[in-house]
């Protein structure tokens, strides 16, 4: 029995720990079309950042968007540039180069940020 009760506080724990390092550590989020949508509806400050390559983005961008290719040696630099404490939608062709932005922005101290789930291929 005491065996089933300290499994059962520390599944407890650590589920709570994984919740409080979201909600203290920003908003790192994956969004659907809907909810990007509504985000660039409802912020007018949105920084809307497609990370795909140049081949990629002369098939299409979302509109307000602005390229920052995260293959390129000076990506991390270019994001200097943009407002940490205003909310991002980053997306690439399917989700995937759009995750790891993210999580470079999370490390570089970005408040919020949001990624397309499926990407531009999914956007269409």
């Amino acid at each position: 029995m005491k065996y089933l009760l300290s499994l059962t506080l520390a599944f407890t724990l650590l589920s709570c720990g994984a919740q409080d390092q979201h909600s203290t550590s920003g908003n790192y989020t994956n969004v659907s079309n809907e909810e990007a949508k509504e985000m660039m509806s409802n912020h007018s400050d949105l920084q809307i950042i497609d990370v795909r390559t140049d081949g990629e983005v002369a098939q299409g961008i979302i509109e307000g968007a602005i390229q920052l290719d995260i293959s390129k040696p000076n990506f991390e630099k270019e994001l200097e540039k943009l407002d940490k404490s205003k909310p991002v939608l980053v997306y690439c062709a399917s989700g995937g180069r759009s995750k790891t932005a993210q999580n470079i922005m999370k490390d570089k101290g970005f408040e919020n940020v949001a990624n397309l789930t499926h990407g531009y291929r999914g956007w269409k």
